[in-house]
């Protein structure tokens, strides 16, 4: 079963809060807590609210135990822009763009397999391999 958790309108750039909901992808909850717990970032205390709140969530709405819980997604998309303006040298004004973002957090009990093993090889051609012959241009510049 799935449990979502969501925080809309963090003053935080999705580009910055980015960086700490990969880290958390696919681990267990207790783990992810002691990451972000150590991770000296602003982001980093929103992420671990958001996830707290999933905790909570799970446990009080769905029943599930905390213990078998695995972070499936931590996704941040991004929020509206709150934009204003901060005068410049000789008249001018210089844009200021304060991001907002959106954080997702989607915990399952089911275990999560790794998108590295699922993901079928490709077999690359060279073009060496070819059976076409390769023009090769002399120094007069014809072929």
């Amino acid at each position: 079963m799935e449990v979502r958790s969501l925080h809309r309108y963090a003053r935080i750039s999705p580009q910055k809060a980015r960086d700490v909901a990969r880290e958390i992808q696919g681990m267990p909850v207790s783990v992810a807590l002691d990451v972000l717990s150590f991770t000296p970032r602003k982001a980093a205390l929103l992420i671990s609210k958001t996830l707290k709140s999933a905790l909570a969530n799970a446990e009080n709405n769905h029943e599930l135990s905390v213990d078998g819980l695995v972070v499936k997604e931590a996704v941040v998309d991004v929020g509206p822009t709150f934009k204003r303006y901060k005068p410049r040298a000789r008249g001018s004004a210089g844009p200021i763009r304060k991001r907002t973002s959106h954080i997702r957090i989607v915990l399952t009990d089911e275990p999560v397999a790794d998108s590295k093993e699922e993901a079928p090889k490709k077999k690359s051609v060279s073009k060496a391999s070819s059976n076409e012959p390769v023009a090769v241009a002399d120094e007069a510049g014809e072929a």
